[in-house]
């Protein structure tokens, strides 16, 4: 399997710093006191996990409509529905970290079948797994 670019994994490890902040600040009660002081609710806890988890799973439902641009047929109309699917999760289930957890995790499904019709690059799943264990454990933090 190929590597994964460099470019994409320090990008992919980016976009999990706004997950692992909220969940620091939900593990540390004083780091949590000081990012709500200072940052405000927005930026802290569960209402960053929350915000930012449905803005990642509705953007992750783009990436899947791109790979169904390299599709024909039933195949691109299946995926171009599927597609929406994370964020129309998202959008009705973003309430809760468990549901945005479930809805990542599901996401695999996807991820897998562009990797395995070979619209996905050959790296692909192993940044997905890496990215989505992360994001999961993370959302994991915020479930009363």
């Amino acid at each position: 399997m190929k590597q994964i670019p460099r470019s994409a994994l320090y990008l992919g490890l980016a976009g999990v710093l706004p997950f692992a902040w909220g969940a620091l600040t939900i593990l540390i009660p004083g780091l949590g006191d000081w990012s709500l002081d200072v940052l405000g609710s927005r930026l802290s806890g569960r209402t960053l996990l929350l915000g930012y988890g449905t803005v990642i799973l509705s953007f992750m439902s783009g990436v899947i409509w791109g790979y169904a641009t390299h599709a024909r047929g039933r195949h691109a109309a299946a995926l171009y529905a599927l597609s929406t699917v994370p964020a129309l999760w998202a959008f009705f289930l973003g309430f809760s970290a468990l549901a945005l957890a479930l809805g990542f995790i599901a996401l695999l499904g996807l991820d897998w079948h562009s990797q395995r019709t070979l619209l996905a690059p050959a790296w692909w799943m192993r940044l997905r797994l890496l990215l989505t264990a992360l994001v999961v454990f993370c959302l994991l933090s915020g479930v009363p």
